[in-house]
């Protein structure tokens, strides 16, 4: 049974590939797959706000307009959008993923303004008063809405209260109509319209209420998404729709995927370079657990934009994780001298604490971030976290069975087949204690060095950017937008280099259904004289034979896209899920463990501001990406790690402190350089075969894996041994 359902595993991974990489039965995974603006294009859609509002009033206004956006689109799984003010009073929103446009519109632009009334016309409560709104189907008495969709509403104390009183006065005849409703009805309006008026048969004193009518799933999800997003300040005419293409260029997405095909085969290489039977083992788990991914994207209709990447490059990076993880176990029991079936079963036991504790500290940061992030915080967090689950099943689950039936087969089970070249007499505990004197590289000890070099890095690269200021892009800062219509369709790659010969440094989408026209977006100031050496330059360069009046569409300022609100909720989402991680590890491991990881994160941080500060790379939506990087990545390679010295401070009791973090940390060398090496792997294709914009979003991937393996081995270690020694902890575990 066991080959059997080996064998099976390997059949339904070849097959679910074939079918997944051509049109064999119309299951293309390529057709199924949503991409995101930046990979494919999408609509962009300008809203006016109709408003007298000026100078501080109107700016309060539109940042007010931009957040109840952006909380709307991602509460209709919208998922990563472009939302930027413009000219003030106008904001931009981009939209990958909308299956209908027109509809999208219409439903983001709308007032959105709740109200129950009873039947004179008296208003009991409004949309402030409800905290929650979630889609649901009917669930009560009424045979006639069996089956039918409703909005659950739960009110706050103050609402509770109002509603309350309304039926009390509704049930006790206490309410005369004055409008075309029965004196028994409640009216719920939406934007002055009537959505439904259930009547009141009973004094309703929950907190929760239900709105019922002929709503369809998608309305009654709607719906529910505006009453939770909260009502618009003001109202919103639409000014301007357009078609617009990748801001990474036209072959983006064809760039990627033969980037990620290669740096995947690159992995497979080094897995099985390594690990032998056991890496053949690691590639066919992992390649079911891309295709699973995929599929997942696919049928929950994930946009997948550079931020999604990201996490899918991570959770790639910790699926080979868990394995090399297990691996390392299993050859270090072959090596004591257990047979391969023994190893393998003892193993996997012994790597289970480990991958668990590693993996569940990031599905709580990715948890966190996701219920209280926005935009491409919730994109990163949700790849990551579906990365993570099905690594679980890939890396554990299906890595095992295979491997046991590997060991079923006496010539493919032997040590050299695993990896193992020479085998090792058991050691007594004595002799154990003996040999971890001398054991490795001596990295305690050169903690101070460590830390002394990373705080001169920290402190050049962060007050060079203080200094000279960091160089932040146009989704910080906003900058200048122009849109021009060339009359034909001219490539994106000549449009960039006669932009630079004009010494214009901006990003540029291709527009419009037939992609004449080009909307170019930068931090530098395009005053009146500059457009029109613009349009001259580019009237020459393509020969269009066009004045600038009949070329420039719109022209004006635009507000950042990493507004403020996003910035907020990044950093409580990033402050929280530290703080979740600290309770997880204090009670997991211990206090000081916790202390330790954290305090290395934030050095993996400082690290990463200091890069961008030293290079002077422009800091967009990459460096966000980098960021969160950094807090998946990093704080589960120290887990890995800590894991490995709560482990033998149990063992080794009467050992000091010093030798067993020593032992420890060289025990997870291997691991933490094969998980560095195979996540960066995957992620240099794309700096090879990307355009400039993707390499500057490679950047922050590779300085987070870097950062991330350094403080792992070199900071963190150090930092629990001193945390220890200040606390007074024993240098003996047993004494």
């Amino acid at each position: 049974m066991k080959k059997t359902l080996s064998i099976l595993i390997v059949a339904v991974t070849l097959i679910g590939w074939i079918f997944s990489a051509t049109s064999l039965g119309g299951f293309s995974i390529a057709d199924r797959l949503n991409l995101g603006l930046d990979m494919i294009g999408g609509v962009s859609v300008v809203l006016e706000a109709d408003t007298d509002a000026s100078g501080s009033e109107l700016k309060a206004v539109m940042d007010q307009v931009q957040a109840v956006m952006e909380n709307r689109i991602n509460e209709m799984g919208l998922s990563e959008p472009v939302i930027a003010i413009e000219n003030e009073n106008r904001i931009r929103i981009e939209l990958p993923g909308a299956q209908n446009a027109k509809e999208a519109i219409e439903s983001i632009g709308r007032t959105a303004k709740l109200s129950f009334l009873t039947a004179d016309g008296k208003v009991i409560l409004d949309g402030e008063h409800v905290k929650n709104a979630a889609a649901g189907v009917y669930q009560g008495y009424d045979s006639s809405l069996i089956g039918t969709y409703t909005v659950n509403l739960e009110f706050d104390s103050a609402g509770t209260d109002a509603f309350t009183k309304a039926t009390e006065d509704i049930v006790a005849g206490r309410i005369t109509s004055k409008t075309s409703l029965n004196s028994r009805q409640i009216a719920i309006l939406l934007d002055d319209e009537v959505i439904s008026a259930p009547y009141v048969n009973t004094v309703i004193n929950s907190a929760n209420c239900q709105i019922t009518g002929s709503f369809t799933a998608e309305e009654a999800t709607n719906l529910a998404a505006l009453i939770r997003g909260g009502a618009l300040p003001v109202g919103l005419t639409e000014v301007q729709t357009e078609i617009v293409g990748p801001s990474l260029g036209i072959n983006a997405a064809k760039n990627c995927v033969v980037a990620g095909v290669i740096g995947t085969l690159l992995i497979f290489a080094l897995m099985i370079f390594r690990y032998r039977i056991m890496g053949v083992v690691a590639d066919v788990a992992l390649a079911l657990y891309i295709l699973i991914v995929l599929w997942i994207y696919a049928l929950f209709h994930a946009v997948l934009t550079l931020p999604g990447i990201a996490g899918l490059i991570l959770s790639v990076g910790m699926a080979v994780d868990s394995n090399v993880i297990i691996f390392s176990r299993v050859m270090e029991d072959i090596q004591q001298g257990k047979s391969v079936r023994v190893a393998v079963h003892s193993g996997f036991k012994r790597a289970m604490t480990t991958i668990i504790d590693s993996q569940l500290t990031t599905v709580i940061a990715a948890l966190i971030l996701y219920e209280f992030g926005t935009g491409a915080v919730r994109g990163f967090a949700l790849t990551l976290l579906i990365g993570i689950v099905v690594s679980m099943l890939t890396a554990v689950i299906i890595s095992q069975q295979l491997l046991k039936s590997v060991c079923e087969i006496p010539t493919l089970a032997t040590p050299k087949n695993f990896a193992v070249k020479k085998v090792v007499p058991v050691l007594t505990d004595e002799q154990s204690r003996e040999n971890v004197k001398n054991y490795g590289f001596d990295f305690l000890s050169r903690r101070k060095v460590f830390a002394l070099a990373a705080l001169a890095v920290i402190v050049l690269g962060i007050g060079l950017g203080l200094v000279r200021g960091f160089n932040l892009g146009i989704d910080f800062t906003g900058g200048s937008m122009l849109q021009l219509d060339l009359g034909k369709k001219v490539e994106m790659a000549e449009i960039k280099d006669c932009l630079s010969a004009e010494g214009l440094r901006a990003d540029v989408q291709l527009a419009g259904e037939d992609g004449q026209k080009i909307i170019i977006k930068t931090t530098q100031v395009i005053d009146s004289s500059f457009r029109s050496r613009l349009c001259g330059a580019l009237n020459e360069r393509f020969s269009l034979g066009m004045d600038e009046n009949a070329m420039v569409e719109q022209a004006g300022l635009i507000g950042p896209s990493i507004g403020s609100q996003l910035r907020r909720s990044a950093v409580k989402a990033c402050l929280i899920a530290a703080a979740a991680m600290l309770v997880y590890i204090a009670v997991r491991f211990e206090i000081r463990f916790g202390v330790a990881a954290l305090l290395a994160l934030c050095h993996d941080i400082a690290m990463l501001f200091a890069l961008y500060g030293i290079t002077h790379i422009q800091m967009n939506s990459p460096f966000i990406a980098g960021l969160l990087i950094v807090l998946g990545y990093s704080i589960n390679d120290t887990i890995v790690i800590f894991d490995r010295v709560r482990e033998n401070l149990k063992a080794l009791k009467n050992t000091r402190l010093e030798t067993v973090i020593n032992l420890s940390v060289n025990q997870s060398v291997e691991r933490s350089l094969m998980t560095s090496v195979t996540t960066a792997i995957a992620i240099i294709p794309l700096i090879v075969l990307g355009g400039e914009t993707i390499r500057a979003f490679a950047l922050p991937l590779i300085g987070g894996v870097f950062f991330g393996t350094f403080s792992s081995l070199c900071i963190a270690p150090g930092l629990y041994y001193d945390i220890a020694r200040l606390t007074k902890k024993n240098r003996y575990r047993g004494a």
